[in-house]
């Protein structure tokens, strides 16, 4: 699943032409959705000669893909300057664990941000250390300073910049600068930016990873997780994935691909309103802090500063003192937030959250219980005066 497209052009444009080949369109605006098990062959000689040629973007069973994946694969590459090309997984787990999975051996070491999605670290803590691979946890603001923990079984770096649940911005370029000059492959999770905010391939990174699910989808129905290689990286990958059956129903990629048309809009507005959000809840006397990589009270704002190009929808806030049951009555009473899991789709949602859980190298304190928002694309107004009753309500509760 390769990429293409004019990768000069802006990166509207590039979400608008990418991925449509003609020979994937034939004369129509949208790839349509091809669906396939099997793949019938002209003769006996025609099946031999297909199998044991390169089968990439060529139909050889439904498991290999065709062009409705071939197109989403095709288009995420193209919004990745200088990367190679793209694998689809089910979800943003799978593609995790497959990129881990096509760098790590039994008896290797990998370094993994402290800051990290928690079904990142349930699986360094365990399928990957059943399989004998050890997991270090790192501080997400080290810096340069990982290379000191890289040692001799080390083979690989993850990081996700901002963390998931407490947005600490990684040093990125540092990391990676460290890492070449020891021959260590880096993977990130970035998921939050997305390659329009944070062109981590252009910035050296090996494995760019993408749950899908979120911000690409952006209308909250349908699992997708994608891995894109830099130049020299993909072949492992693929090989890794084809071993572990691995692959995406055509119907969930063309969903996708449609929803990525309209990223660079969605994006701008998430951004815009939930900073305006994160700007007012700094302003009540309720919240202690506010953890937004955009605002320079959040670690690691000026390397936010120096390396992105915007923000996007996600953030959260500590309260002023209180407790759960204080948070719940916040949460519960919110009109146009609702409650669960995932983000990135176009309704806002409130998750309680305790950090101090997830946590091994360093410390998570905090004046007050975690409350992370999802910022979706209704008017900021509206959202700001639900929180403003949710944010009466925990006072009154505590």
């Amino acid at each position: 699943m390769a990429g293409g497209g004019d990768r000069d052009r802006g990166d509207d444009t590039r979400l608008v032409t990418a991925g449509r080949r003609p020979e994937w369109t034939t004369g129509i605006v949208n790839p349509p959705v091809w669906r396939a098990s099997t793949i019938l062959y002209d003769s006996v000689a025609d099946l031999r000669a297909t199998a044991r040629s390169d089968t990439h973007h060529t139909l050889f069973y439904g498991r290999r893909g065709t062009p409705t994946q071939w197109a989403l694969a095709d288009a995420l590459t193209a919004l990745e300057p200088g990367a190679e090309a793209t694998f689809l997984y089910p979800s943003g787990v799978a593609a995790i664990a497959a990129a881990l999975l096509a760098v790590l051996s039994p008896g290797d070491e990998l370094l993994l941000t402290d800051s990290a999605y928690d079904p990142t670290r349930s699986l360094a803590t365990g399928l990957l250390r059943r399989m004998g691979i050890a997991t270090c946890f790192y501080d997400p603001l080290i810096g340069a300073g990982i290379a000191d923990l890289i040692g001799p079984a080390t083979r690989a770096i993850f990081m996700e910049s901002p963390g998931s649940l407490t947005f600490e911005v990684q040093d990125v370029p540092a990391i990676v600068a460290a890492a070449k000059a020891r021959g260590v492959t880096t993977l990130i999770d970035n998921t939050w930016a997305t390659p329009l905010l944070l062109p981590v391939i252009a910035m050296g990174v090996d494995y760019a990873i993408l749950a899908c699910t979120k911000y690409v989808v952006g209308h909250s129905d349908v699992m997708l997780g994608s891995v894109t290689a830099a130049p020299g990286r993909f072949a492992a990958l693929r090989e890794t994935s084809h071993q572990l059956g691995q692959c995406v129903s055509p119907d969930d990629a063309w969903l996708a691909s449609r929803g990525l048309r309209t990223l660079g809009v969605r994006m701008r507005q998430h951004g815009a309103s939930a900073l305006a959000i994160a700007r007012w809840l700094e302003s009540r006397p309720e919240v202690a802090r506010v953890l937004h990589p955009a605002l320079p009270g959040c670690p690691g704002h000026d390397l936010f500063a120096r390396d992105f190009r915007g923000s996007s929808g996600l953030f959260a806030f500590v309260l002023a003192g209180g407790d759960d049951a204080a948070r719940a009555a916040l949460i519960d009473g919110l009109d146009l937030f609702g409650i669960g899991y995932s983000w990135g789709g176009f309704e806002s949602l409130a998750l309680p959250v305790d950090p101090a859980r997830y946590r091994t190298a360093t410390r998570w304190q905090a004046e007050g219980p975690v409350v992370r928002l999802q910022i979706g694309l209704e008017d900021p107004a509206d959202l700001i005066a639900d929180l403003a009753a949710g944010l009466d309500r925990f006072r009154a509760a505590t």
